[in-house]
């Protein structure tokens, strides 16, 4: 019995171990099948990343890039240390090598590396690779060589897109570096990159980046002429380092290069009129062409928009046909300063708006020479600019210098007259900067009645000059903006009552000069006859937020304290329908409906 049922135990582990053994050979054909395949790929790589392979272009075997592409998933599915261990050596030597080899070929290196970054920033803390140094390269040595190609740009914004968060946390500081090269990939590849090149512009913002990404926002249109420029003087742009066009020793090329972009003139105009091309051109060295074609943040630089040869350079761009591409980002640059807009009022501190808003008024007047376009951008400015004022009222008074500056300029072109309008209202609304504000509020007075009594006596001019169309123009554009000179003058006098009595002398000029345009001196009248009844000129001139010391809104009367309320402290806009110079006998009564 005892024998038997040995044998019988016996004979049941015999036969469930050869059960385990026929599973096994099931599986082993798989197994070195896929071994075989790692070994190929692997082999290949290797292969390609000896040096004696060296002049042997890697990039122009189509398949390393699949064998890359391979091994990433093979390591990503096992999720095997061991695996990215083993690669990781042939991958790190195939990128230098690429790398070296970039600058004697003309083969596209762009996805290749790409794919040999993802594996970087998926595995590098497996095998300790700080893929910082990596990404720079793939910036400086390949992405600004083949921003160009539409190929490589889409993929690399579905990298950035696909690492956004990843690069934001480990290397916050690599694409505000780099924007300048990413503004380029979108001006040369236009609308059909915009949606995903909007999705990591977000990301190129930062403390060190912002200020300076206003300025290629607003020069985005002729960074364009510029590119397509290099591309019909120089050649594709696919394949050539820009930075390399610029420190080259063919100083002859720049300078028809610049002749041609920034004065309207042909190559062949210049080397036929050598007078015209001495006095016209831009030195090679110019900084607004280096500072347009960089690849990296420098910090904020002077662009030299007030120079000659760029007033001739927007001039001549208004008699130039535009190109598609041109058109594409006439439109995209209008959108993405309202992204850059929204970012700044949600998440950009106070100094380093207040540093913008100087910035701002000074490319109000100054931007591509496109009707369109100017008008949207101008637009944006302002509302930019008034939003901020709304935020933080207090720029006015830190921003008195440039905004006495610019009321000065207010007649040297429509937008400046726009710009100067928006300003005296800000300066109004906001009484100065608030009511604590006193100095700032006095410097901005003085200014504003410099203005008026300019206004005045050039107003009182045209009325016995007026005799043609823009003379006619010049004085309803006058006359808009001695309006808005007058409420601020009143506004201002309302909050800071020490300026109230220069504020109805200043007023009272104006009412009893009788200019052409009715409208000032009526407005100037009224604001006399609203600043004698203190309570009701708070109600209607005050500021649209409460203050400090006045928590309540202006123009609404708390009827709670209704026992100790005066008369007059009724809103002055609820007695609209009376007629004639203001009057104040009047009890609720008259303003309440009757049961």
């Amino acid at each position: 019995m005892w024998e038997v049922n040995f044998t019988d135990r016996r004979r049941h582990i015999i036969y469930s171990s050869k059960k385990k053994k026929k599973k096994k050979k099931k599986k082993a054909p798989e197994m070195a099948g896929r071994d075989r395949d790692w070994d190929f790929l692997l082999r290949t790589i290797s292969n390609s990343a000896r040096d004696s392979n060296f002049a042997a272009d890697p990039a122009a075997d189509p398949s390393l890039l699949h064998s890359v592409k391979k091994l990433y998933e093979l390591c990503k599915a096992e999720n095997s240390e061991d695996l990215v261990a083993r690669i990781y050596p042939q991958i790190n030597k195939l990128f230098q090598r690429a790398v070296a080899s970039m600058s004697q070929s003309r083969t596209s290196y762009g996805l290749l590396l790409l794919a040999i970054l993802q594996f970087y920033l998926d595995f590098g803390d497996v095998v300790l690779h700080d893929a910082d140094p990596s990404l720079r390269t793939f910036f400086r040595s390949c992405l600004s060589r083949e921003f160009a190609d539409s190929v490589v740009a889409e993929a690399t914004l579905d990298f950035l897109n696909a690492n956004k968060k990843k690069l934001l946390v480990s290397f916050p500081t690599l694409l505000p570096q780099f924007f300048p090269l990413l503004l380029k990939l979108i001006a040369w590849n236009g609308e059909k990159l915009e949606k995903s090149f909007r999705q990591i512009f977000p990301a190129l913002i930062s403390p060190g980046s912002f200020l300076p990404m206003f300025l290629s926002l607003m020069d985005l249109p002729v960074l364009v002429v510029a590119l397509e420029k290099v591309e019909r003087t120089s050649g594709s742009l696919i394949g050539s380092s820009i930075a390399s066009i610029q420190q080259s020793t063919a100083p002859k090329m720049l300078l028809d290069l610049m002749d041609e972009a920034y004065t309207g003139s042909t190559i062949g105009d210049g080397e036929a009129d050598s007078e015209s091309e001495d006095n016209n051109t831009i030195d090679v060295a110019d900084p607004l062409f280096l500072d347009l074609l960089k690849d990296e943040n420098d910090g904020l630089t002077e662009r030299h928009w007030t120079s000659p040869g760029m007033t001739a350079a927007l001039q001549a761009a208004i008699n130039s046909p535009q190109s598609d591409r041109l058109k594409q980002v006439l439109n995209i640059a209008p959108r993405l300063l309202d992204v850059y807009f929204a970012i700044a009022l949600r998440e950009v501190n106070d100094s380093i708006i207040c540093a913008l808003i100087p910035q701002l008024m000074s490319r109000v007047a100054t931007t591509f020479p496109d009707k369109t376009f100017s008008h949207k951008v101008q637009k944006r400015l302002l509302e930019f600019m008034l939003s901020s004022f709304q935020r933080s009222p207090n720029f006015v008074a830190l921003l008195k210098k440039p905004i006495m500056d610019r009321l000065g300029e207010a007649y040297d072109s429509p937008a400046k007259t726009e710009l100067a309008l928006q300003l005296c209202w800000a300066m109004g609304e906001y009484a100065g900067g608030g009511p604590s504000q006193k100095d700032a509020a006095r410097e901005l007075f003085e200014n504003l009645e410099l203005l008026l009594y300019e206004n005045l006596s050039s107003s009182r001019l045209g009325l016995r000059q007026e005799s043609n169309i823009g003379e006619t123009s010049r004085c309803s554009s006058q006359s808009r903006l001695l309006c808005f000179v007058v409420t601020a003058i009143a506004k201002l006098a309302t909050v800071h009552r020490e300026l109230l009595p220069r504020a109805r002398v200043s007023l009272g000029k104006v009412a009893r000069s009788r200019i052409s345009d009715v409208r000032v001196w009526q407005r100037a009248r009224d604001y006399l006859g609203l600043m004698t009844e203190p309570a009701i000129s708070l109600s209607v001139l005050g500021p649209s937020q409460p203050s400090d010391e006045n928590m309540q809104s202006p123009g609404i009367v708390d009827w709670s304290k209704g026992i100790r309320k005066m008369t007059a402290h009724v809103p002055f806009y609820i007695l609209r329908d009376q007629e004639g110079p203001p009057f104040h006998d009047f009890s609720f009564s008259d303003i309440l409906p009757a049961r």
